[in-house]
């Protein structure tokens, strides 16, 4: 018999079983509340290699593409074949070290005595506790911290990778898919995913899923909109914008933030808990970007300064309470383990760092594992330690005529110019957004006061490279600050303080968006930002 692999980690394979029942014999965390029937389309996994040893796709599993099954449909039906699968939902490193603001606590939903009110209003019988969830919907991961809403402390933060992979990995191909047959699929497995995890949390900490009164939900325009169930076509095309931004343009409404009730949204919290859809700036420039302001307190700032949410949508933004402009710029997964040979995102056993000596590659792994891939901080590494030693040009090609660089051997894992090629595109979005923005700022570099680099893979990147290859804007090392989750802690504070809330919906409004392909000379900075080297202001 030959072996199922998943993770580094092999079982024998029997005809008949699914990959759910590898799954279990593995301890792997899949999420499934159908009693595996495939009516509830949450056990989704990446078939690896192996797929022509599965029985064929069942009826329910209709809406995945590619190599993608349910592991409680998919049945070995050839033993004598490799099969390797990877769960969806796996558990990312968790990024909870944020820039912490000090906010006065000024909840809407309080406690009155014995009632629960929210605005005022009574809405329940006081149970002991009031909770509140911020949500932090990334096209990569999502975050979610429990907030006490009484004393204002965060009683647990949990994170997994977003299942809406297998309609693509980056947003424009999920718009793509959800304008198809399977409208809806994207929501329902992230829905399901959420209350997968606020169930774990309420088992882990010992209270009932009714004592969360209240949601705060952040995320870029199209991952915001589809949780909420709106139509994000209008995002995908020309001008790019959610509909509430069209609304809120012709008069319909006042705000781009949403509110709902957990019952409308099928949340399994409170029923009439409130479910607020954080406001957004301005076409892919979502509600993250609205929360990572509020956490440095742009609202506040007389300095001029920049921040950089760093992803597969990188947004750029800078200003400070006077005046602000912002740019979105569609990086691509490369850096996040898309488009990459052995890309991967940042679990155990990505490598994270690298040095290169002699020729010969020195790396660390998350976790300290055994090498699966590389993530974001490693390819950052990777490319600047290959330009320190010479051996690839500002162009990316080899100078020594390889067609790719070894930097695990032991896995025989490499980094090839095609994909040298791939990274030099996402780093080059990442410089042209950062270039353009300050030059229509109309400000010196050096009357920046500080550059805040936003998000988990920005948090982890080694600044001086980063600065080396280009892939940030060339402000001294001292004068960069980086504020991990800041749209986590902007999403909490919007729980945690009304005014703020109303505040973040200003600072949405008055920030002015630059489109990036409108700059006639575009191109010409694309270009330029491919090159790996520091940028010249």
């Amino acid at each position: 018999m030959s072996p199922l692999h998943h993770s580094g980690r092999e079982l024998e394979l029997t005809a008949g079983r699914s990959l759910f029942d590898y799954a279990d014999n593995l301890a792997l965390r899949v999420p499934t509340s159908c009693a595996r029937t495939g009516e509830c389309h949450e056990c989704i996994v990446e078939i690896k290699r192996g797929m022509g040893a599965l029985d064929p796709p069942t009826e329910s599993e209709r809406f995945l593409r590619d190599n993608y099954r349910l592991a409680c449909q998919a049945r070995i039906v050839d033993a004598e074949a490799d099969i390797e699968f990877a769960v969806l939902r796996r558990q990312p490193r968790i990024l909870t070290d944020s820039i912490r603001r000090d906010v006065a606590l000024d909840p809407r939903t309080t406690r009155s005595g014995d009632d629960v009110r929210y605005l005022g209003e009574r809405i329940d019988a006081y149970r002991g506790k009031i909770y509140g969830l911020a949500v932090d919907v990334g096209t990569t991961t999502v975050v979610m911290n429990l907030v006490d809403l009484e004393s204002g402390d965060v009683l647990h933060t949990a994170s997994f990778e977003n299942p809406q992979r297998f309609g693509g990995s980056d947003i424009m191909h999920r718009i793509s898919y959800d304008g198809g047959s399977y409208n809806g699929e994207l929501r329902q497995v992230m829905l399901s995913s959420i209350n997968f995890e606020i169930g774990d949390m309420a088992r882990t900490l010992g209270f009932h899923r009714r004592n969360i009164y209240e949601v705060v939900i952040v995320g870029n325009s199209t991952m915001r909109d589809l949780v909420f169930g709106l139509d994000v076509q209008p995002i995908g095309e020309k001008p790019y914008r959610s509909v509430t931004e069209l609304a809120l343009k012709d008069g319909e409404l006042e705000t781009t933030a949403l509110s709902r009730t957990a019952l409308e949204m099928d949340l399994r919290v409170f029923p009439a808990a409130h479910v607020y859809g954080g406001p957004l700036i301005g076409c892919h420039v979502g509600a993250d970007v609205t929360a990572d302001l509020l956490a440095i307190g742009i609202d506040e700032q007389e300095d001029i300064v920049m921040m950089v949410d760093v992803g597969t949508n990188t947004e750029v933004v800078i200003g400070n309470r006077h005046r602000l402009i912002a740019a979105s710029c569609p990086a691509g997964p490369a850096f996040e383990g898309g488009q990459i040979a052995y890309g991967m995102p940042g679990y155990d056993g990505a490598v994270e760092s690298v040095r290169i000596d002699n020729g010969t590659a020195a790396i660390e792994t998350i976790g300290h594992a055994e090498p699966q891939g590389i993530c974001g901080s490693g390819l950052v590494d990777l490319l600047a330690e290959l330009r320190r030693n010479d051996m690839i040009t500002e162009l990316g090609a080899f100078t020594g005529g390889e067609s790719e660089f070894v930097f695990a051997p032991e896995r025989q894992m490499s980094l090839s110019r095609a994909d040298i090629s791939s990274l030099a595109q996402a780093k080059s979005a990442n410089y042209a957004g950062q270039f353009i923005l300050l030059r229509e700022y109309d400000t010196p570099i050096q009357q920046v006061s500080g550059l805040y680099l936003a998000g988990g893979f920005a948090n982890y990147i080694n600044v001086e490279n980063a600065l080396g290859i280009g892939f940030i804007a060339n402000f001294p090392p001292a004068n960069i600050t980086k504020v991990g989750n800041a749209a986590l802690e902007g999403a909490t504070i919007m729980l945690l303080s009304n005014e703020l809330r109303q505040r973040a919906e200003t600072i949405a409004k008055d920030i002015t968006h630059v489109e990036l392909e409108s700059i006639p000379d575009f191109f010409d900075i694309f270009v330029d930002g491919c090159m790996f080297r520091p940028m010249a202001m």
